[in-house]
């Protein structure tokens, strides 16, 4: 080290003249950074609110992070009431997220000299610092990275979404905790010292972003923010519609669900269609049946039986993890409830399990809390809006809880076991 501090460094970005923008400094470092810890707290809390809907302790089948330990000890069981719920949570997470690309790629910015510091490593206590900033920068690009691809539909992922962002998530946070307690009291210093402050190059406050050849000003730091916060404002104009809903969806240009997605009782939005999963005409053509298994009893059941049951109805949207929302849709169906007492089961409803004839895929069966079950709104769906349900809807039966995260509204089902077998 002795010796690289004495050979100086070597041409390129670790010398401080490369970096002359006389924007950089600590009030801008400093005020995207607030910005960041309010951001990033709401889409941490929120993100944690998202896990806690797919009721991960249920099953195996609901939690495609089952080697989750220690980093589940906050899950409880996930409220039917208010039915909007997940649609409120999960859509503040999503826009959030998107919301904050152009304040988080700002702040990248304006440390971007720090990261090609000369030496890289001075002493123990330095490489610590410079491991948390690495893990810092890398868990924040790849938990926005992966949010923003899911958001658009685009599975491309080496594995399961859930698993990658999760861990993702946990490792982006537990830096972003250590960066706050070391950062923190210095940023409020530099943001209330105001834009027209700039400590000289080589100060303590300067804390190595002052060029000490700055170039010509081309816009003010003031000017800098407003741009950023343009970015922003843009981004939430073309995004929020698809969680908002009503007119505001006609907006969402960059939301794979902002298009409009046809006339009538079927109209509304969609992930996956029955050709997408392979559902087949004979899956759920007249040779349909739906088994319904508890208390050591089992009822077969064909469609015109289920239309002969007394039929309730509910008005629910449905709210995906990738953020977008359908507004209320009125359906009509059979009370999950109702269904229990078939097989013997009375008021006290156990969870139960709901299986699809789609084949494979993630989702294809989830296991519903009793709390779910019991929610009077909860349906076995047979219509929707006064029609029939599409096959791209779950034709012939689909269940429709308050809530929920969409996938667990599952379509086309075919088996209802209440308490999942071991």
């Amino acid at each position: 080290m002795d010796r690289a501090r004495s050979a100086g460094p070597p041409p390129g970005p670790t010398r401080p003249g490369f970096w002359r923008s006389p924007l950089r400094g600590p009030w801008l470092t400093g005020l995207f950074g607030l910005v960041l810890l309010v951001g990033v707290t709401v889409l941490f809390v929120t993100g944690l609110l998202s896990y806690a809907a797919y009721n991960p302790d249920l099953a195996p089948r609901n939690d495609p992070t089952s080697d989750k330990g220690l980093l589940g000890f906050y899950l409880f069981t996930w409220p039917t009431s208010p039915y909007w719920l997940y649609r409120l949570t999960q859509g503040t997470h999503t826009v959030v997220g998107v919301v904050l690309v152009p304040v988080l790629l700002a702040k990248l910015w304006s440390v971007i000299p720090k990261l090609f510091e000369w030496p890289p490593v001075r002493s123990a206590s330095h490489a610590l610092d410079r491991l948390s900033v690495l893990l810092l920068v890398g868990g924040a690009g790849f938990t926005f990275v992966t949010g923003i691809l899911n958001i658009q539909l685009d599975y491309i992922f080496p594995g399961s979404f859930y698993t990658l962002h999760f861990y993702g998530a946990w490792v982006f946070i537990g830096a972003f905790i250590v960066h706050v307690a070391f950062r923190f009291s210095r940023a409020v210093r530099a943001v209330r010292a105001g834009h027209g402050f700039q400590p000289a190059p080589d100060s303590q406050e300067a804390a190595g972003l002052v060029s000490p050849y700055p170039a010509s000003a081309t816009i003010s730091r003031r000017g800098a923010v407003a741009m950023v916060g343009a970015g922003s404002l843009a981004l939430l104009v073309v995004t929020a519609g698809q969680s908002i809903g009503g007119w505001w969806r006609r907006t969402a240009l960059l939301a794979p669900h902002g298009r409009d997605p046809g006339s009538g009782p079927n109209g509304f939005q969609i992930n996956k269609t029955a050709a997408s999963v392979g559902i087949r005409p004979s899956d759920i053509g007249p040779a349909w049946r739906l088994t319904v298994r508890g208390a050591g009893r089992q009822v077969v059941l064909t469609r015109e039986m289920l239309r002969a049951m007394p039929q309730s109805e509910s008005a629910l949207p449905i709210a995906c993890v990738e953020g977008w929302s359908t507004p209320n849709q009125h359906w009509s169906g059979i009370r999950l409830t109702d269904l229990a007492e078939l097989v013997g089961l009375g008021t006290q409803t156990p969870p139960v399990l709901v299986e699809s004839v789609q084949r494979g895929g993630a989702f294809s069966s989830v296991v519903l809390a009793a709390n779910q079950v019991r929610d009077q709104r909860s349906l076995l769906a047979l219509r929707v809006n006064g029609a029939e349900l599409s096959p791209d809807h779950g034709y012939p039966a689909r269940v429709i809880l308050p809530g929920a995260p969409g996938v667990h509204n599952t379509k086309w089902v075919t088996r209802l076991t209440f308490k999942e077998p071991a």
